[in-house]
């Protein structure tokens, strides 16, 4: 269920240059899953819409959320200002999420696992993935992507996983991209579910052959609430909404399987 909601701040740092932890305690936690995301709403007036950040994190007792964001524009720089008590104005949970049972059946036949992988601030969204893997007892590899020795988050991933990086300039890991890096320690899995840039994801997409692979798409998004058709992806299948063949990034995705559509 999507709903407006009035937040409030528990508390925010900074993880790495332009990176921060946001957590906030509100009622909409209660609902939110590994895949989904939240609109945060700006303070100006002026900004009508709000601005989609991924899930990162849902508290034990579901009531509160950890959303870790870039500073990409004027909304989420106002964002990394926001200080314990302040108010925020939310909309959510927004998107679809992964579907644990499904992942859990297939490791299950499997016996090799779950495979996660993260790029950039691709990284946050899976961190709730790995938690609640581990708490349906499916076993968990991470693969995380960074573009230097920044590697937010990671350390937490240990916690739930076997944890593996990769960065770009070979500051941590292997050097390359996560790929290179499962190439590289001969890790093998039953699936794959992934979140990060475009590049990233195709080649997961050609990768994973016929297993099964879950992507979760970074979009930008104007409603966020499948009215406008500003954020479509192509699919093989047609959608009942617009009757052609796309979906909608923020109500029939964030997380598609790749099988399904074509980027």
């Amino acid at each position: 269920m999507k709903r407006k909601s009035i937040g409030k701040v528990i508390s925010q740092k900074s993880l790495a240059p332009g990176i921060y932890d946001l957590l906030i305690e509100t009622e909409i936690a209660k609902d939110a899953k590994a895949g989904q995301f939240v609109g945060v709403y700006t303070k100006d007036a002026s900004a009508l819409l709000p601005r989609p950040i991924s899930i990162c994190g849902v508290s034990d007792d579901k009531k509160s959320l950890r959303l870790v964001y870039r500073v990409a524009g004027k909304g989420t720089g106002e964002f990394s200002g926001f200080k314990a008590g302040d108010d925020v104005e939310l909309l959510g949970v927004l998107g679809n999420g992964y579907d644990i049972e499904e992942l859990r059946k297939t490791a299950e036949a499997g016996g090799k696992g779950v495979l996660l992988l993260g790029g950039g601030i691709g990284v946050p969204p899976v961190l709730e993935l790995a938690k609640e893997l581990k708490a349906a007892g499916v076993k968990v590899i991470s693969v995380m992507g960074y573009r230097d020795d920044k590697t937010f988050l990671l350390d937490e991933f240990k916690e739930y996983s076997d944890t593996y990086v990769a960065s770009e300039d070979g500051s941590v890991g292997t050097k390359g991209n996560v790929l290179d890096a499962v190439r590289e320690n001969g890790i093998e899995f039953d699936a794959i579910c992934s979140c990060g840039p475009l590049p990233m994801l195709r080649a997961i997409k050609e990768f994973v052959g016929e297993k099964p692979a879950f992507i979760s798409l970074e979009e930008r998004m104007a409603c966020g609430v499948g009215a406008c058709l500003g954020c479509i992806v192509k699919t093989k299948e047609v959608d009942h909404h617009s009757h052609v063949n796309n979906a909608r990034i923020c109500t029939d995705g964030p997380v598609f399987a790749a099988s399904e559509v074509e980027i």
